[in-house]
């Protein structure tokens, strides 16, 4: 997994396009509306998710259409799954904790 990745998802704005485009493909347009984020700053941002591999493209007449590419969210996944293991640990340790307490 490239750090593109890293970086692209690193980022708040990029990370609410991604949200956006979980839904289905957006243009342009529909993205700057749905984020309240200037055209130029929107293209900017999906120019990083698609480096990364994150964001497809397709033309469409005059239309941009921008999806997402979950593939790349995987190699993501699979890094952050004992991470993921630690916290769930974690997260058991202090539900007996309280369990405890609140039987007192």
């Amino acid at each position: 997994m490239g750090a593109g990745v890293f970086t692209a998802v690193a980022d708040p704005t990029r990370r609410r396009l991604l949200d956006s485009l979980r839904s289905g493909p957006r243009r342009v347009n529909d993205l700057v509306l749905e984020q309240s984020v200037a055209q130029p700053t929107v293209s900017k941002h999906l120019k990083v998710l698609r480096d990364a591999g994150l964001v497809r493209v397709r033309a469409e007449g005059k239309h941009r259409w921008y999806e997402l590419d979950p593939d790349p969210m995987l190699d993501l996944e699979r890094w952050l799954a004992p991470y993921r293991e630690i916290w769930a640990d974690r997260l058991d340790a202090l539900e007996a904790h309280l369990d405890l307490t609140e039987k007192r």
